[in-house]
Order: structure tokens, then sequence, then C-alpha cells
């Protein structure tokens, strides 16, 4: 379950930040593929991971 939990943990810092410090500036870091495709596919693997960890029988 710890290694879910880290792949959830870096999806969110990794859709963390962009943005601007004037709200008049655009900055358009926001859309570059770290936030766009990078970082919801790792809070997606890390779900995963945790669904099968609560469902696996640690039993086998």
């Amino acid at each position: 379950m710890i290694v879910g939990l880290l792949f959830i943990l870096l999806g969110f810092i990794f859709m963390a930040g962009g943005g601007s410090d004037n709200p008049d500036v655009f900055n358009k870091e926001i859309y570059n593929w770290q936030r766009i495709r990078l970082a919801p596919t790792l809070v997606i693997i890390g779900l995963g991971i945790e669904i099968y960890a609560i469902l696996a029988n640690p039993k086998k």
C-alpha cells in the first residue's frame, strides 16, 4: 500500500505549481505534459495499486 501512496503523492506533487504571481500575466507552464499527462496517470496507477493491495489475498 505504501507504493500506491507514493505514486499518488508523486502525481499530486507534479500537478502542483505553475501559477503566476501577477494575475494579469498568463503562464503557459500550466499546460505542459507533466501536469496534463504524467501527473493524472501516476494518480490513477497509484489508485489501481491501492485497490489491488486492498483486495489481494495475503494467504497465497
